[in-house]
């Protein structure tokens, strides 16, 4: 069944409900330009839930990129609720999420092309997927795939995808609004405690979004 509402936003966003498969991240590409910060568009299901959120950003593109990391914290703390205590929600650098060492969503981001990363972009698009539960297609038994988890397996209480993405949008604006008053130290250390790939991670670079390990940087796309 797919959900068609989300719950009560703040007025700051403008939800819209796609059709399943809608490809959220895809179409608001699409619709930045003109539809302006704000959009989310979105679908839900018993088996996953995908949003993608029209962000206007003040901050250079190398810098804004640390959104990323934001909407990675935003996600653990909106499945802080109802999931079992000891399962841990962690990162893979930089928008993979794990669930107890396995895949289980990603996070994604998009810019207008070709802008530099010292030029300030016109918008950018952050994306979410989660998987909540096995598909009707995924006859797979448990344990053959130990890469791969959804939150039902998992022990998560019922998720429903429209809450899940409702109350990733609300830690998410409370992370920008925080990053915004406070600087991007606090955003950076909260997703450096989640992060178990790669090891040896020594820091984030604030004006680059760059992963600094002992020998090299790794860069956050785009």
């Amino acid at each position: 069944m797919r959900d068609t509402r989300l719950p009560p936003l703040p007025s700051v966003f403008t939800p819209v409900a796609l059709r399943e498969g809608g490809d959220a991240m895809a179409r608001a590409v699409a619709v930045a330009p003109a539809q302006g910060a704000g959009t989310l568009l979105w679908f839900g299901t018993a088996a996953c839930a995908e949003a993608a959120l029209v962000l206007e950003p003040e901050l250079p593109l190398a810098a804004a990129r640390l959104v990323l990391l934001a909407g990675a914290n935003a996600l653990a703390d909106a499945l802080s609720h109802g999931s079992p205590a000891e399962i841990p929600v962690q990162f893979g650098w930089p928008g993979k999420i794990l669930v107890n060492g396995a895949a289980c969503g990603a996070l994604s981001l998009a810019a207008p092309p070709g802008v530099l990363p010292a030029a300030v972009p016109d918008w950018l698009v952050i994306g979410l997927s989660v998987a909540l539960a096995p598909s009707g297609v995924d006859t797979a038994e448990p344990g053959l795939t130990p890469d791969r988890t959804t939150l039902a397996e998992e022990g998560w209480d019922a998720h429903d995808g429209a809450v899940l993405i409702a109350a990733w949008a609300r830690h998410l604006m409370a992370g920008l609004d925080d990053w915004q008053a406070r600087g991007p130290k606090r955003l950076c250390e909260t997703y450096l405690a989640r992060l178990v790939a790669p090891a040896g991670a020594r820091g984030i670079d604030p004006a680059s979004s760059e992963l600094l390990l002992a020998d090299r940087r790794l860069p956050l796309c785009p």
